[in-house]
């Protein structure tokens, strides 16, 4: 029995980057061995197990076959005999198909039979070899790791070879759970516009998020929008979220808040007058296909409507300030308030040449809410009540006391 670490614990050591997880591939073993050995055993589809201390995961050495199309589509083999050549040949890129024994330190003993070492030194982004194709999942995974080195290249045979898949119809057979899982790790990588650039390099973008592919080549008015090109635009705005270490909902919120763009009727451009409501109706669409978290649909959903009317909050008054926090539900949910108004400043400063202009309207509008919050609507029910008043009385007098201390504090900003 042979112990090595493989995979992201190695590529993150040689790059000198911090090592979180490791993953172990055990050679020469059966799953009776390990057994025997105190692991406990956990895999579903091929022999993983536990470590009976640390808990980490250690596979059998393994092979794979495609049998279908898609995700699942995967015939395992797992026996004594297979070698840890053949287990690192299955794995996606050379970067990630690199070894060490257990108790190596440094650089010793690395197994790298696919050039994964020189790679790295080249910052590119390569697949191991033709069975690429057999994973679909494997474009979403190689644009996310763009999305993290975001300095690395994709070898021109791995971009040819990711066009293919998708002429194929290879990435129509993925399920809705896995292509949100990497799209949200992707996001949250630190600049997740190189994933959006890779997908739709591949022809991925266009089959799994239509909506946002078609926002290339959508003119914007050059005074509002330098970049003019919508799609130019979110990249921006995804960038600018992740420089602002914006959390999953608000990067998911910036990614389909200008959807109804790409729907703009071709004689109104590059005007887009009420594209904030059809991008609310895309955005419910797509995030109902993908089965996207409510908390991150919500978010989206609010920002899609509401981000124009933020953005010119400084010219409403209180009355209309009131309104726009109802709409957006901001007195019962003022953190999600708080995450609109966010991703709102990442719009409007993911734009180029603008990137650090101050976003008042974030602090104002928060400070509005805070001072709506303020109001001390359990003495105004308890004294309304005592007064013999009824439901709706008491809200009238509670919405009349919040815009008396919104009033109040306008006027002092």
């Amino acid at each position: 029995m042979q112990i090595y670490k493989v995979g992201g614990a190695v590529r993150d050591a040689l790059m000198g980057l911090p090592v979180h997880d490791h993953d172990w591939v055990v050679v020469g073993a059966s799953p009776q061995q390990m057994l025997d050995a105190g692991y406990l055993p956990v895999g579903k589809d091929f022999p993983v197990f536990l470590h009976p201390q640390t808990r980490e995961e250690y596979a059998l050495a393994r092979t794979e076959r495609k049998t279908a199309r898609g995700y699942h589509g995967f015939a395992f083999h797992a026996a004594p005999d297979v070698t840890l050549e053949q287990d690192l040949a299955r794995r996606d890129l050379t970067i990630n198909a690199m070894a060490q024994p257990a108790d190596a330190q440094g650089l010793d003993g690395l197994v790298d039979p696919f050039g994964g070492a020189a790679d790295l030194r080249g910052r590119v982004l390569r697949h191991v070899s033709d069975a690429f194709r057999e994973d679909p999942v494997r474009i979403l995974r190689l644009a996310r790791f763009a999305a993290r080195f975001a300095d690395f290249t994709v070898a021109p045979a791995t971009q040819a070879l990711m066009r293919e898949m998708v002429a194929d119809g290879e990435v129509d057979a993925l399920v809705a759970e896995r292509v949100w899982q990497e799209l949200a790790r992707g996001l949250m990588e630190r600049r997740p516009s190189r994933m959006f650039e890779v997908l739709r390099a591949s022809g991925a973008l266009a089959r799994l998020l239509p909506e946002v592919d078609a926002l290339w080549g959508v003119p914007q008015r050059a005074e509002h929008h330098p970049e003019v090109d919508t799609g130019v635009h979110l990249m921006l705005v995804l960038d600018m979220a992740a420089a602002l270490a914006a959390p999953l909902p608000v990067r998911f919120a910036c990614l389909c808040h200008d959807l109804g763009k790409a729907t703009t009727p071709a004689d109104l451009l590059p005007r887009h007058h009420g594209h904030e409501q059809r991008s609310a109706q895309l955005l419910r669409r797509l995030a109902e296909r993908l089965r996207v978290p409510t908390e991150c649909r919500d978010l989206a959903d609010v920002v899609a409507r509401e981000h124009g009317n933020i953005h010119r909050s400084a010219e409403l008054g209180a009355a209309a300030v009131m309104r726009l926090l109802e709409r957006c539900d901001a007195i019962r949910k003022p953190a999600r308030f708080e995450q609109a108004l966010l991703a709102c400043e990442c719009d409007a400063r993911g734009r180029a040449g603008l990137e650090s202009r101050p976003y008042p309207q974030r602090e104002r509008l928060r400070q509005c809410m805070q001072s709506v919050l303020a109001v001390a609507t359990d003495r105004i029910s308890s004294e309304a009540l005592a007064e013999g008043r009824k439901g709706p009385e008491i809200g009238a007098r509670i919405q009349k006391a919040r815009l008396a201390a919104l009033e109040e504090y306008l006027a002092r900003a």
